[in-house]
C-alpha cells in the first residue's frame, strides 16, 4: 500500500544520525518546546487584531485541535501503518534516541499540528517573513519525526498537507463569519 521509496528515505535518514543531534532533535520534537512560540504568535496577534485577538487565537486553536483529530482519530486507525520503530525488520538498525512512540504513524500529528499553525498564522496575518519562518520551523519539526525514528517521511508529508488544508479551509469558513458580524 505504500511505496518502497519511503523506507528507503527514512533509513537514509534515521541511519544518517549524529550523536551530538540526538538531544537537539529530541528538544525540537518536544511538545512543550515551543509554549514560548505560541504566546509570542498570540502577542503578535494581539498587536495586530487587538480586542478582537480573540477570534484569531479561536481559529489558530481550532485549526490544530482539526488537524490532530483528522490525523489522530482518523487516518491512523484507518489506514493502521506501523511506526517504523515497531516493524520487526528494521530492529537490528533503527535509531531511536527518545523511543517508540504509539503503534500506528500515518498520518503525523506533530506536522499536522505544527504546518495548522504556520499556514493559519500567515492566512490570518498575511507576513510573508513570519510565513516562511513557520513553514521552515514546522518543517524542521516533521524532520525530527523521521530523525527520531518516529515516522516515514510519508507520514509527515501527509501530515503537513492535512495541517495545511485544514488551516487554509477553516479559515474560509473563518473569513465568512468575520464579514458576517
Amino acid at each position: 500500500m505504500f511505496p518502497s521509496w519511503d523506507a528507503h528515505l527514512f533509513r537514509l535518514i534515521n541511519e544518517a544520525h549524529q550523536p551530538w543531534l540526538d538531544g537537539p532533535m529530541e528538544i525540537i520534537s518536544g511538545k512543550l518546546t515551543w509554549i514560548p512560540l505560541y504566546g509570542l504568535l498570540i502577542y503578535f496577534l494581539y498587536k495586530q487584531y487587538k480586542s478582537e485577538c480573540w477570534k484569531s487565537v479561536l481559529y489558530l486553536v481550532a485549526s490544530v485541535a482539526v488537524a490532530d483529530q483528522f490525523s489522530s482519530s482518523l487516518l491512523k486507525p484507518l489506514f493502521k501503518r506501523l511506526r517504523p520503530c515497531h516493524v520487526d525488520e528494521f530492529q537490528s538498525w533503527i535509531h531511536l534516541p527518545a523511543g517508540c512512540g504509539g503503534q500506528f504513524g500515518f498520518c503525523s500529528s506533530h506536522a499536522a499540528n505544527s504546518f495548522a499553525i504556520a499556514v493559519g498564522f500567515y492566512l490570518l496575518t498575511k507576513n510573508k517573513s513570519a510565513g516562511v519562518a513557520l513553514i521552515l520551523w514546522a518543517s524542521i519539526i516533521s524532520y525530527s519525526r523521521i530523525y527520531l525514528g518516529a515516522h516515514y517521511p510519508l507520514d509527515v508529508v501527509m501530515g503537513a498537507l492535512v495541517g495545511g488544508i485544514g488551516a487554509w479551509g477553516l479559515f474560509k469558513a473563518y473569513e465568512r463569519l468575520i464579514k458576517k458580524s
